[in-house]
């Protein structure tokens, strides 16, 4: 069964790319075939760090949002991973249900698996209450991503009836461990995929290396349910 990735979290600033980018990377260090989707023009997740992975997509236009059902008939033999851009819920549910993709998906023999990537704050928690009662469907896999880089008590969501609400849909709650914000924003500047920080002596000090290398050993535990 194939697998479709769709990286939201609807709040700007939560760390949605970094996890798209996480997961593309653990695709590629598995050596498993996958399509990169970008939907956010400002920011091109893909097209700036994995081009060659990479197709555009603009929410709002079914045109364009069909190209994903087109992508996945032409390779049946690659998963998909989205990259969603900030308030795209509406367009995309609008389109999720005027096409009935899903159904649509399922009987292509695809998993569809909808992210949350969340900040400790309230409105992240709403968001994902949100998206637990849209979407009902018994057959898709929540996956609920608590950033550390973006928040660091993440308590009052796991008390909260959101949390519980996730639990009975049988969510994957991970967390995305924390990377030194020097180091972050010296991989956006230079444009840099993770492996590339990871191994490049040109990019990267050695320390430098090194904490990329611990950072996606520790979020690559986080996956482990990919597997």
């Amino acid at each position: 069964m194939g697998k479709v990735h769709f990286v939201g979290g609807e709040k700007g600033g939560v760390g949605k790319s970094m996890t798209a980018r996480l997961l593309a990377q653990y695709y590629i260090d598995h050596e498993l075939p996958f399509l990169g989707f970008d939907c956010d023009a400002s920011h091109g997740t893909f097209s700036r760090f994995y081009s060659d992975f990479a197709s555009p997509v603009v929410i709002g236009e079914e045109d364009s949002l069909d190209g994903l059902l087109e992508a996945m008939e032409a390779n049946p033999d690659k998963d998909l991973i989205i990259d969603l851009a900030a308030q795209a819920a509406r367009p995309l549910g609008d389109w999720i249900d005027d096409t009935d993709v899903f159904g649509l998906l399922d009987e292509m023999d695809y998993q569809v698996c909808l992210w949350h990537v969340m900040d400790d704050g309230a409105d992240s928690v709403l968001l994902l209450d949100q998206l637990l009662e849209r979407y009902q469907q018994p057959e898709l896999e929540f996956i609920v991503v608590q950033n550390l880089g973006r928040g660091t008590d993440f308590s009052r969501f796991q008390k909260s009836d959101t949390f519980k609400k996730a639990q009975q849909r049988d969510a994957f709650i991970i967390e995305l461990p924390k990377l030194q914000s020097k180091l972050t924003q010296k991989i956006d500047f230079n444009n840099s995929s993770f492996w590339a920080v990871a191994n490049n002596r040109s990019l990267m000090n050695i320390a430098e290396r090194q904490r990329m290398k611990v950072w996606l050993r520790n979020a690559y535990e986080q996956l482990a349910f990919l597997e």
